[in-house]
């Protein structure tokens, strides 16, 4: 499976989970996840899954054409005339396990709340279209999606008897973004929302992400990130002698012996390296179930236990062990690290392809509205060999998207959204400090009625997770806080 690495994926939360981390990476969404069936099945006799009928396209009255978008309903804590809490589903399949987990559950119980999910068009079970061909894929973007939550709103609502309750949106990263901007577009129909780890601002090149990389690694040990930086240039300096290629194979379990034979193949096989750190940075102590099959916790002081251990050889072979320790973690037999075979499988457009979990979908929508590349552009970041022209080279690959198509694209969608600017009310922006894509939020407050929570050693989408002893102290007061703001905001 593809684990592609130009974006992110939401939040998705369950208590036993697979991370695809590096295997076939590159180029493509941070963190795609696949989870253990048991739990998905599970979660999903308990909360059986809705149908609602959507248009395929809201913006030409001329299209009458029509699918069945996938939700689901928790009624356990609503009380008549309490709000409704509506979950939105980002680059992946909505997973029912926030049905039962969560902190907004937590303050649906004290609210009286009914729980709603609404998937995102173009993944899980949400099929709009027959195939996932580049043609099929212009129905798909954020200003779709935020057109299916109005409509699913407005008739739900009058449905249900709820068109005079206040509707509070609920997101974490890409979605946490579509909770803001819902709340932007949409403000007659929904009150409020919470919009976690939400990058707001789109941008081509995003050679800040693994500056926070950097700097969280460091923040576990300073010698940490300058031991990953040599190892990777060191990396790089090899794949350019073909003599060093059976060694290479070797060293990070290949499952084919290695052939360097275009720039691309190169970029693909350091992002892939680099990927295991990136994803650990992103998600570390997150709270959800972030084990593999070994049952071993991998986080960041883990990573840099192994950077910093000598026995080990040099800096090369301690990131060869990395791997190696990821891979045995997640019982991954070997890593394929061939660009063609990835290209092969994002070009894909089957339903049943390899990419169609989530990957083919979401690196569209980066080519086409957000960029949002975790290039190594910058001097201050711990890794080499995978600069901007490779990802933009993946959108003219994959979709035959230009360079110039992507730019104008990303700007518009700052034209439309607001970026940084955002301009509302009653929206809380809540990010962690290691989490890279803070550099792309909200982390001081705008105005007192669009508020910022910024918590201090935190990772990406942390305060959404369950509650917990070994929670940091901020991230419980963070949790508290949002929800004083929910309740001051439902009494307005």
């Amino acid at each position: 499976m593809a684990s592609q690495r130009s974006g992110l994926l939401l939040c998705n939360l369950t208590l036993l989970v697979l991370f695809s981390v590096s295997v076939g990476a590159g180029g493509g969404f941070r963190g795609f996840r696949r989870f253990h069936q048991e739990q998905d099945t599970k979660q999903r006799a308990v909360f059986e899954q809705q149908w609602f009928t959507q248009k395929l396209d809201h913006f030409n009255g001329a299209d009458r054409r029509e699918w069945k978008q996938r939700y689901f309903v928790n009624e356990a804590f609503y009380k008549p005339g309490g709000p409704v809490f509506l979950m939105i589903g980002g680059e992946g399949p909505a997973n029912p396990a926030w049905m039962q987990n969560g902190s907004w559950l937590t303050y649906a119980q004290k609210l009286g709340a009914l729980c709603l999910m609404l998937e995102h068009r173009f993944y899980g079970e949400s099929h709009p279209t027959a195939d996932l061909s580049t043609d099929s894929l212009r129905f798909l973007s954020s200003r779709q999606a935020l057109a299916d939550l109005a409509h699913f709103r407005t008739v739900t609502a009058e449905a249900r008897g709820l068109a005079n309750r206040k509707w509070v949106a609920f997101g974490g990263s890409y979605p946490g973004s579509l909770a803001a901007w819902f709340r932007l577009k949409y403000p007659h129909l929904v009150h409020a929302s919470v919009a976690t780890s939400a990058p707001v601002h789109a941008t081509v090149n995003f050679p800040e992400y693994l500056e926070v990389v950097w700097r969280s690694l460091a923040s576990e040990n300073a010698e940490c990130p300058v031991l990953v930086q040599k190892a990777s240039s060191t990396l790089m300096e090899r794949l350019k002698d073909p003599k060093t290629y059976d060694n290479i194979t070797k060293d990070f379990n290949l499952c084919s012996k290695l052939q360097i034979q275009t720039e691309m193949d190169a970029a693909y096989f350091l992002e892939t390296m680099a990927g295991n750190f990136m994803d650990v940075v992103q998600y570390n102590e997150d709270n959800r179930g972030f084990e593999g099959a070994t049952g071993t916790n991998i986080t960041i002081k883990v990573l840099c236990g192994v950077m910093g251990d000598t026995s080990l050889g040099d800096p090369y072979a301690r990131y060869a062990a990395v791997a190696r320790l990821m891979m045995d973690t997640f019982s991954i037999k070997c890593l394929n690290i061939s660009y063609e075979s990835y290209l092969g499988e994002m070009t894909d457009t089957s339903w049943n392809g390899p990419a169609a979990g989530g990957g083919r979908q979401w690196v569209y929508q980066t080519c086409t509205e957000f960029g949002f590349y975790q290039s190594t552009d910058s001097p201050n970041q711990p890794f080499t060999g995978f600069p901007l022209v490779y990802h933009v080279k993946q959108c003219a690959d994959f979709y035959n998207v230009s360079a110039e198509q992507l730019a104008d694209a990303v700007a518009q969608t700052n034209e439309y959204y607001g970026g940084y600017n955002i301009r509302s009310t009653r929206i809380v922006l809540p990010n962690g400090s290691i989490d890279p894509w803070h550099a792309l939020g909200i982390t001081q407050d705008i105005t007192p009625d669009l508020p910022a929570v910024f918590i201090k050693g935190t990772a990406h989408c942390a305060n959404m997770y369950p509650a917990r002893s070994e929670d940091l102290p901020q991230l419980a007061l963070a949790r508290d806080h949002i929800f004083l703001l929910l309740q001051r905001w439902l009494k307005q």
